[in-house]
């Protein structure tokens, strides 16, 4: 029939007979009449006519594989770039849906991180191209419904959602996604970024709120222990620096202490309370509040003993005498001979400032 359409000539009818065709016969019996098509469109038609083929069979090809196999997102995305470089707003949301009708079956993160990347491209789709800022706000609630939370999260998402609201300046709304967020699954990126939000603000209080609440959910990152005296030094409240750094030394565990007691030790020199300074370091070389199994750590040590040697000449060496102790111990010996030269030198300044107060005698 197309071969008759073709001879008389009516080429638009043609063209009509083969798109219904190729629409409706299944991917596996089309090939032939694909590659027809094709022919033909090159014999009568144009630029266009050709991409609009190549295009269909494109469409054909993602079609069926997304058929036959749902949970495939590789082949989602490269259906959506499609559709999307196409510009057919509705249809690129009739595949989106389809897309993320997909649920994966495993509650493992690992198998839903192109999964949610659907919606986050959905949302973005909605926001930027098609300028539908409800659609999008809804794509995002959505998506956070989906998420099995108990098991795991996406904090990405939750920012994305209150990031949303705050370049519609609804600040009310991004404060909730960020509160539901800590309040439903925390992690240390969310809490960052929420208290990152709220000092832009100026919300001191509330920032306080949240290193709490951070510190609560995560005793033993330093970082949040870090940041929370950072801010409060900024402020001028030593009092709550000091009890800061104090309870986040007294934790039972720290991923990073040596960065914590080094924080300590250089506020309260600071501030020039050289006694507590004194303590501080003290408790620090025997161990009372701080691990003697790493580098960090006698690194530490032998970095205090020279402010210590500059507050008291007499007591300049104890800390080099417990330094390389503990190097003994530990079978250090590249800590163990840096300490060694720190005394070398530090014995050096005491025998020259000795000989600087002697005064040769003079004949009457």
């Amino acid at each position: 029939m197309t071969a008759m359409e073709v001879l008389d000539p009516e080429v638009d009818r043609a063209r009509a007979i083969y798109r219904f065709g190729l629409d409706r016969l299944p991917k596996g019996k089309s090939d032939e009449l694909y590659s027809n098509f094709v022919a033909f469109e090159k014999m009568f038609g144009d630029h266009k006519d050709i991409e609009d083929t190549l295009i269909t069979k494109k469409r054909i090809l993602y079609e069926g594989e997304v058929t036959n196999n749902p949970l495939d997102y590789d082949s989602w995305f490269d259906y959506l770039r499609l559709e999307e470089s196409l510009g057919n707003k509705d249809k690129i949301r009739e595949v989106y849906e389809r897309a993320v009708s997909n649920i994966p079956p495993a509650e493992e993160k690992r198998y839903w991180k192109r999964y949610i990347y659907i919606w986050i491209m959905w949302a973005l789709f909605e926001e930027i191209d098609a300028d539908e800022l409800e659609k999008a706000r809804s794509v995002y609630r959505e998506c956070l419904k989906v998420i099995p939370h108990r098991k795991f999260t996406f904090a990405k998402v939750w920012l994305m959602a209150a990031q949303f609201e705050i370049r519609r300046k609804n600040l009310k709304s991004a404060r909730q996604i960020m509160g539901n967020a800590i309040g439903i699954a925390p992690k240390g990126k969310i809490f960052k970024k929420y208290i990152e939000f709220e000092m832009k603000l100026g919300n001191i209080d509330r920032c306080r709120i949240l290193y709490e609440k951070f510190i609560e959910w995560d005793p033993s990152d330093c970082y949040a222990w870090l940041k929370y005296a950072e801010m409060e030094k900024s402020l001028h409240e030593t009092d709550r620096v000091r009890s800061i750094y104090e309870l986040a030394v007294s934790q039972p565990a720290l991923d990073t202490p040596e960065l914590l007691w080094t924080a300590l030790l250089q506020f309260e020199i600071d501030e020039n309370d050289f006694e507590r300074t004194r303590q501080l370091y003290r408790s620090c070389s025997t161990g009372q509040s701080i691990s003697r199994s790493g580098s960090a750590t006698l690194s530490l040590k032998l970095d205090w003993a020279m402010p210590a040697a500059r507050w008291s000449r007499c007591e300049g060496a104890e800390p080099y005498s417990r330094g390389r102790s503990t190097t003994s111990v530990l079978r250090l010996p590249n800590h163990r001979c840096g300490g060694l030269f720190w005394r070398h030198g530090w014995r050096r300044k005491q025998v020259s400032a000795f000989s600087v107060t002697l005064r040769p005698c003079t004949s009457t």
